[in-house]
Formats: C-alpha cells, sequence, structure tokens
C-alpha cells in the first residue's frame, strides 16, 4: 500500500519557489531518504506533507489521506520530529511525552502508558523525571522523536534528526530508526549526513532547487555515475595541471574537494592506468591515487554541484526565485 504520495507539489515564499512541481511515492514499511543542498526544498515539502503548509497547488496524501482536504485525519496519521527539538525545559521528559500523547487524544492512563514504553525504547527511562533543561543535545533529539512516536503513528517525518549530536547519540538513533521499521512504522528522513542514508534509506530522492531530480536505491543512484572512479591527492602547487591531465580523461572537468581530485572510470583498472600515465608525462606525482567505488558523496555532487553540508534548512530561504 502507498504510504506517501505527492503530485505535483508547488509551494512559493514570494518570489521564492520552494517547490516546483515536486512528485514523490512510496510503499509502506520502508524508510524513504530525501537528500538535497540547503535551500532544497526538504524541510518545505515535510511541512506540505505533515499539514503545516497548503501548497499553492498539486495535491498529496498520507496513508490515504488527502492531506489538503483532511488536514485533521491526516495528522492522526502520523508524527514529526522537526530540526530543532520541540521540548518544554521547564518540563520532565516523561511530562513532554506525556503532554504530547494528551494532545494526541491519548486518555490520561494511555498517555502515561505511552510514554513510559517510548522512553524504555529510545533509552532515556533513567532521565525520564529529570527537568528537560539538564540534558545534553543528543538527549533532547532523542526525546523529540519519544514524543513523535508516543501516538503511534504510521508514517514518521524525521527532518535532519541528527543534525548537531555528537557521534555516539547519531548511532543510537540509527539503532532505533531501524527498530521502528522493523515494528512496521513508514519513515520519510531528510538528511546532509549521506552515510546515515546510505544505511538506513531503502529508496533515496534527491532534491535541488525544488524539483526532484533522481531516484532510486543507493545503488541504483550509484550505478548512474558509470561504474568506478579514480581519484587522485596532489601537492596545491599540481592541482591545476592535475585536473586539465583529467579534464582530458574524462571528457569534462573533475569532481574537486578540498584535498582530491576524480573522475568517473568506466573502464576500471585501464582508466587508472591511462591517469597514471599521463601524470607521469605531465611530470606531477600525486601524493595518493586509487581505483574505488563510487559513493553517495559522488552522487550527490554530480547531480547537484554541491557538497552535502549539515546545517540546519531555512524555510522561509529555500528554492530558487521565479524569473
Amino acid at each position: 500500500m502507498t504510504a506517501v504520495a505527492s503530485h505535483n507539489i508547488v509551494k512559493t515564499f514570494g518570489d521564492i519557489v520552494a517547490l516546483d512541481g515536486v512528485s514523490v511515492e512510496f510503499e509502506e514499511g520502508i524508510v524513504y531518504g530525501l537528500l538535497g543542498p540547503n535551500g532544497a526544498g526538504k524541510t518545505t515539502l515535510i511541512r506540505v506533507l505533515a499539514t503545516l503548509l497548503k501548497p499553492d497547488s498539486g495535491s498529496a496524501t498520507v496513508a490515504g489521506v488527502d492531506v489538503i482536504a483532511d488536514p485533521v485525519g491526516a495528522r492522526h496519521k502520523i508524527g514529526l520530529a522537526g530540526q530543532s527539538a520541540a521540548v518544554d525545559e521547564f518540563l520532565t521528559g516523561r511530562e513532554n511525552v506525556e503532554m504530547v500523547g494528551r494532545l494526541y487524544n491519548l486518555s490520561k492512563e494511555e498517555a502515561k502508558t505511552r510514554a513510559t514504553d517510548v522512553l524504555e525504547a529510545i533509552n532515556l527511562t533513567d532521565a525520564a523525571d529529570r527537568k528537560v533543561g539538564t540534558y545534553s543535545g543528543g538527549m533532547r533529539r532523542r526525546l523529540d522523536l519519544a514524543a513523535s512516536m508516543v501516538g503511534r503513528p504510521q508514517i514518521l517525518f524525521l527532518d535532519e534528526p541528527t543534525t548537531g549530536i555528537d557521534p555516539g547519540s547519531r548511532l543510537d538513533l540509527w539503532d532505533l530508526i531501524e527498530d521502528l521499521v522493523a515494528g512496521g512504522t513508514t519513515l520519510l528522513l531528510t538528511t546532509q549526513y549521506l552515510d546515515e542514508a546510505d544505511r538506513l534509506a531503502d529508496r533515496i530522492g534527491v532534491i535541488n532547487h525544488g524539483k526532484l531530480i533522481a531516484e532510486g536505491t543507493s545503488n541504483e543512484l550509484k550505478d548512474q555515475l558509470g561504474g568506478d572512479v579514480v581519484e587522485i591527492h596532489v601537492d596545491e602547487q599540481d592541482r591545476a595541471a592535475a585536473a586539465d591531465v583529467l579534464t582530458g580523461i574524462a571528457g569534462s572537468e573533475p569532481v574537486a574537494e578540498r584535498l582530491s581530485l576524480s573522475i568517473p572510470a568506466p573502464e576500471g583498472s585501464k582508466t587508472l592506468t591511462a591517469v597514471v600515465r599521463e601524470l607521469d608525462a605531465a611530470a606531477i606525482e600525486p601524493r595518493d591515487i586509487a581505483l574505488r567505488k563510487p559513493t553517495l558523496d559522488d552522487v550527490f555532487l554530480t547531480l547537484t554541484g554541491h557538497k552535502a553540508e549539515a546545517k540546519p534548512e531555512e524555510p522561509a530561504e529555500t528554492g530558487r526565485r521565479r524569473r
């Protein structure tokens, strides 16, 4: 059964086109990862699907409920954890979760029971009766996720849930997300950590300038690059000349990062050999050279022209200007 479906969603803020005809559809029981640079429109799409924003045009359903025609019905099907932990510092963790449970129209006793269950699931039982003002950033993110789970949503929207937390807490949240999906929850996850998408997402959509520009599994997206990648590291004084060599071999400019240059290697070791030969002919001695499989970072750079950066997305500045 289809969990989430959007069709030609358009959303503007003044002369900024945040979403420009976005259509996304995926089935129940998976993690759908939504990738894109800052300002691409990821958060805006989440807010439309979560009934927090009304689109200018287009349609969308969650769990079969029309988010525009029946937003109240849709809210009974979903949970949302945004980019910032929406918790009350003056309440305890348990009180925060119970309050959200009551907002889901759970009875007082059921809210208490569910709060206990989800706090245990996210390993916050020991801190449940402390005021949230004493929590670390990672604990607050986990508490926010607990609050989004208390109503037993069929579909959970997680907007960059691990941004700004420590590596240990990230791994804990990854484990929790995998447990949620194993228990039948469907997740839409936005992230700028490509390793996170690689591990968690069953399907991935890439959004840029308010448009969905690619979609598939992680391996399908990597395969679009045409096989292996040759990556070299050279001294700064040789960088421009090395880029010219790689451009001559690949027929297009290499992907440049701070410490490396890389090109597709459709012929694998033959391309690597050609790179070594041409660098030697140009009297360029690389610090390192390797033939490797493409990563989601390569996909992201190729599709968007940007390197992923884990910074909060400002919805009022998303998208592109109208022409």
